[in-house]
């Protein structure tokens, strides 16, 4: 059973930084899907960056190119999201998921993945 465990995250003012961390267990193949999502209150749910594990393909939504990157530790099944330049619109609960099969054009649709963390606050302050 693939496990999904999320740290990082908190509270910080518009123009800061903070750094996620997704740590999976359970993979049982060596190339996976790996990524986060995120919600606001009031707002559905929209993936924000997802990394092929194992290959390093990268996607990322429009709203964050070029502030937000992923980096993975293969040897950990661990999977790092850094914000930088975060804006109040940033703020809601994120996500960590895995899945092993999801088409290229669906790599943010969160409908795609079977395997989630508990979710961890982010918090932008203007």
């Amino acid at each position: 059973q693939v496990q999904l465990v999320e740290s990082g995250g908190g509270s910080v003012q518009a123009g800061g930084s903070l750094r996620l961390v997704c740590a999976a267990s359970g993979i049982t193949k060596r190339e996976y899907n790996m990524g986060w999502f995120r919600q606001a209150p009031g707002n559905q749910r929209e993936g924000v960056a997802v990394s092929v594990i194992g290959r390093r393909d990268t996607y990322y939504a429009d709203s964050v190119k070029g502030r937000f990157s992923l980096s993975q530790d293969y040897a950990k099944n661990t999977l790092y999201l850094q914000m930088n330049s975060l804006q109040p619109e940033d703020t809601g609960m994120y996500y960590c998921a895995a899945d092993y099969h999801v088409p290229i054009p669906k790599k943010l649709v969160g409908s795609e993945y079977d395997h989630w963390g508990q979710g961890i606050q982010v918090t932008v302050s203007s």
